[in-house]
């Protein structure tokens, strides 16, 4: 037997670098991005962020996964910043980013912006999603929802390219044994965030999942920790678990900031157990602690996106 460990963390919201704003910015959303930052700083606290990751770091994954949102204003000085965030969290290999909408708050359509992250975005030397990861037995589909959007809006979209090419890449056999995960930011469940917030084309990425299917979907971008299911073949339920922000000090609403351990055991006798480790900030101490954990099965189906599952565990 052995076990594969998976770090799920998301919304690190690092801190706008000098010069991350300039007098152009005056005339884009970044506007608007730089007065609710005068807001978020003080929930989104790099040293918040620096607990978090001091935490993951004690229990050695065997991979860590980023689904999005390691800017605030998506401008070239903090993609330059994220990226030797990046570079100090471990090897490229290591990691896997899924942009977030905040990393695509202005710019080119086709994602050349996060170029400077593409040896995190997967083995392609190109900027192209779906990009596909295999590390012992776990296929990792990273997928982009990141694009720009009208001010006021946050929601997120794959396109009609994204998901043909996850269309075969899901139905392809060669991953049919693999352990497959899918990463992307926005939450592929009706309800899971307001309209104005939510991936536009969730409905063609459910029939893909319904079709092919997955073992795991991972999100950010709700910050809050969340379980829920899409429906695969076969009857079969597909769970779909969100983390909250990473950075979070936990005083807006939403939780404090914590990471998940996704622990993929291969079993003797072939099967496979997933348990799922939340560790977060205490809310007395303010220091990682275990906040609860769970083993993932066939028969979660909860009708629709519950908050929290794992607290009180």
């Amino acid at each position: 037997m052995s076990i594969f460990r998976l770090a799920h963390l998301s919304d690190l919201h690092l801190p706008p670098p000098k010069g991350a704003f300039g007098w152009r910015d005056l005339l884009s959303k970044r506007l608007l991005s730089r007065i609710a930052w005068r807001r978020k700083h003080r929930e989104h606290r790099p040293e918040v962020l620096a607990k978090i990751i001091a935490d993951l770091k004690t229990h050695a994954p065997d991979h860590v996964a980023i689904t999005g949102d390691l800017t605030n204003y998506a401008s070239p000085a903090e993609y330059v910043a994220a990226r030797v965030w990046l570079e100090a969290l471990g090897p490229a290999r290591e990691i896997t980013v899924s942009p977030g909408n905040h990393d695509a708050l202005v710019g080119a359509k086709d994602g050349e912006s996060f170029a400077a992250w593409t040896p995190w975005l997967g083995d392609d030397d190109a900027v192209i999603f779906p990009q596909i990861r295999i590390r012992d037995g776990v296929a990792l589909f990273n997928l982009c929802s990141a694009v720009p959007t009208a001010p006021h809006l946050a929601t997120g979209r794959l396109g009609q390219a994204q998901l043909e090419r996850l269309d075969v890449l899901l139905g392809d056999a060669a991953y049919r044994d693999a352990f497959r995960v899918l990463l992307i930011h926005h939450p592929p469940i009706p309800g899971a965030v307001a309209k104005r917030k939510s991936l536009e084309d969730q409905d063609a990425l459910r029939a893909i999942l319904a079709r092919h299917g997955a073992d795991l979907v991972l999100h950010g971008h709700a910050h809050e920790a969340m379980v829920s299911t899409a429906p695969g073949p076969n009857g079969a339920m597909i769970p779909v678990l969100g983390v909250p922000s990473a950075s979070a000090m936990g005083e807006r609403g939403h939780p404090a900031a914590r990471w998940h351990a996704v622990e993929i055991e291969r079993q003797a006798n072939g099967g496979l157990e997933v348990k799922i480790v939340a560790r977060g900030l205490d809310a007395r101490t303010g220091e990682p602690t275990e906040l609860g954990r769970y083993v993932l099965t066939q028969a979660c189906r909860p009708p629709a996106p519950s908050r929290n599952p794992d607290e009180g565990r």
